[in-house]
């Protein structure tokens, strides 16, 4: 889908067939307002790490007032964290599956959780940020982008945990309402190992994950004004009371389910990135 914005471009790419197993969506997005942009990356708490290339020629982004890469991963993120641009920028990025650190890069999520490593310091890398940025649009970009991480992926596959993408699966399957003391037991784990494995193929711990699915469910609800009053949006969704929802919202957006619904009337849903 595309923004109708006149001061921002979004589009969001589903990944290609033979990616779709590490990746779940390319995007690309170019403006030149710093408050829509802000408003476009909306939560980064979606359950998933990501990539994210910048032109500098262009604007810069910052996070909590720290210059970011040209290009850099960043692994999953628990908290709400504010994505702002030092002017106009373009951007395009890859939104992995939730083990796309582990799965992609061979990477310990666990060691970028809440962070974010420039590119250049990831092995086999290559010129990639160079073709980027000779890249004429976007769309070339995301082709490259694909290319790239395909052949990383075929030529030398990272070791996965067949156990925890189990897991995974049902939990976000479940929009993160399955037992997972179930789960631990059906996969014959430990609460303890269950957790140390997943933290190091997802970067965060199964709890956090579900709780995680069930914020980004209702969330979408919210989005789609698939709703009467707020709290069908807290019974459909398993939260104890509309006062857990509610603050389980504003812990991973910043702002309440009022709040929100009022920038999504102001800026219009579209201008805020649907993952």
């Amino acid at each position: 889908m595309k923004t109708a914005d006149t001061h921002i471009r979004y589009e969001l790419i589903p990944a290609p067939a033979h990616l779709q197993a590490y990746i779940r969506y390319f995007w690309t997005l170019e403006g030149d307002d710093p408050q829509a942009l802000a408003k476009a990356f909306g939560s980064l708490v979606d359950g998933c790490p990501g990539l994210i290339f910048q032109r500098p020629d262009v604007g810069a982004f910052i996070r909590e007032s720290k210059k970011l890469p040209e290009m850099f991963l960043y692994g999953q993120t628990t908290k709400n964290v504010e994505i702002a641009s030092l002017g106009p920028s373009k951007a395009t990025g890859v939104i992995f599956q939730p083990n796309g650190l582990k799965s992609v890069f061979g990477l310990n999520a666990g060691e970028l959780t809440n962070d974010c490593v420039d590119i250049q310091l990831v092995p086999g890398n290559g010129r990639l940020s160079e073709q980027l940025g000779a890249a004429g649009t976007a769309g070339t970009q995301v082709e490259i982008l694909s290319s790239w991480l395909h052949k990383r992926i075929t030529g030398n596959p990272a070791a996965t945990d067949p156990l925890v993408d189990y897991a995974v699966a049902q939990i976000a399957n479940s929009n993160g309402n399955t037992s997972l003391r179930d789960l631990q037991e059906k996969l014959q784990l430990t609460e303890r190992t269950f957790e140390r494995r997943f933290k190091e193929q997802v970067g965060i711990t199964p709890k956090l994950f579900s709780r995680i699915c069930q914020y980004q469910a209702s969330l979408h609800q919210l989005k789609s004004n698939d709703y009467s009053k707020l709290s069908d949006i807290a019974f459909e969704n398993d939260y104890a009371d509309q006062s857990h929802f509610i603050r389980s919202f504003k812990e991973f957006t910043g702002c309440s389910p009022y709040q929100f619904q009022k920038l999504l009337d102001e800026a219009g849903a579209e201008i805020m990135l649907i993952k």
